[in-house]
């Protein structure tokens, strides 16, 4: 089917977050940041992990980021404003000639993020390494449910504020390894490069030629949402 992998796809993209918070040296207003991302998936959803990048590409312009990936005969594109929480989903299907267009308002974006694990307890460990070619520092943190986590920040650069989300405010750097969560999953990112290149201006306009749809209709075209 035409959609077959496109519900997946969707799920994928959703899957990713970038989490970088700026109080650093090097500002870097717009550019690349590659991830390996590593997912810890809950068994309804593990058939999932094989479509699943293992390699993310996030491109961000001020305060509005891009992620791009390819599922099956779909190109899948996301465009997320991370300061006011508003986002657009851009599917291009070229062997169908199709183009949708899906708009995530802010409600949706943080009904979300509120079903996701709360992180607290942000503690520096002293503890150094080199993380992606940046000196960077262990944290310790913890969820709601009492899970333990770590992570890596760098203060050789700095991105901009929010990129992340706001779970991760209380770190006092740049995040170059992390543990965070998407859509039920847990998603583990290690930065492997940042370009800073020139990209966007991107817009959460819908592009001429994009036919505006809803999640719901989206899921409904492979057969049910299943």
């Amino acid at each position: 089917m035409m959609f077959k992998s496109v519900k997946t796809g969707v799920l994928a993209t959703l899957l990713v977050g970038s989490a970088i918070i700026a109080h650093a040296q090097k500002k870097i207003t717009q550019g690349t940041i590659t991830y390996g991302a590593e997912y810890s998936l809950p068994p309804e959803a593990a058939a999932m992990a094989s479509q699943l990048p293992k390699e993310q590409k996030i491109k961000f312009n001020g305060n509005i980021m891009r992620m791009d990936m390819q599922q099956g005969p779909a190109s899948i594109g996301i465009i997320n404003d991370f300061v006011d929480k508003k986002g657009l989903m851009l599917i291009d299907v070229p062997i169908a000639q199709m183009q949708f267009a899906v708009k995530m308002s802010k409600e949706e974006i943080e009904t979300a993020e509120g079903s996701a694990p709360k992180l607290s307890d942000f503690k520096a460990t002293g503890e150094k390494q080199n993380v992606g070619g940046y000196n960077a520092e262990k944290y310790t943190y913890k969820d709601d449910k009492g899970n333990s986590y770590e992570l890596w920040a760098t203060n050789d650069i700095e991105l901009p504020a929010g990129l992340s989300g706001s779970q991760f405010k209380d770190v006092k750097g740049s995040l170059v390894k992390y543990t965070t969560f998407q859509q039920g999953a847990k998603v583990t990112l290690t930065l492997k490069n940042i370009t800073e290149d020139k990209v966007g201006p991107f817009s959460l306009d819908v592009p001429s030629g994009y036919e505006l749809k809803t999640m719901q209709e989206i899921m409904a075209m492979q057969g049910g949402g299943e």
